[in-house]
């Protein structure tokens, strides 16, 4: 009995940890140069594929009503709070990684090649965007 106990309480703690070991949630970015809160991207699942939008703006003085200026086409203009960014990824069959979508830059209006790597037992997300060869990587972290 005891040892059925024990069992069904590691499961009930380990079961989270799990969970988190996906994209799905709401992840804080950073700015690469000064290391500061830029903005909180909100990642779900569609069926499979993931699609991730700006939950909020958390740069100093970010004006919340802020434009993406810098985007082309039917996303010009529109509003950075609710902006979708990450669209079309998918798992990669038998790992833990997400890929073959795109993610937006919207500081140039740009899309770029995307690869999502939870790490550290989810509580962060290494967020990879590249064209061919070259790309950066950023590590996002989870909020709670």
């Amino acid at each position: 009995m005891r040892q059925a106990l024990a069992a069904i309480a590691l499961v009930a703690i380990t079961a989270p940890a799990l969970a988190q070991m996906t994209p799905v949630g709401l992840w804080r970015s950073f700015d690469e140069k000064t290391n500061e809160p830029k903005s909180e991207v909100r990642i779900g699942d569609n069926g499979g594929v993931l699609e991730g939008r700006i939950d909020k703006l958390l740069r100093k003085g970010a004006d919340p009503a802020a434009k993406c200026t810098e985007c082309r086409d039917e996303l010009k203009d529109q509003p950075m709070v609710g902006l979708r960014i990450i669209k079309d990824a998918k798992k990669a069959e038998g790992k833990d990684v997400w890929e073959d979508g795109k993610i937006l830059d919207p500081e140039n209006g740009k899309f770029y090649t995307l690869r999502l790597t939870p790490i550290e037992g989810g509580k962060k997300l290494e967020v990879r965007g590249s064209i061919g060869p070259f790309g950066r990587t950023q590590t996002w972290q989870r909020v709670e």
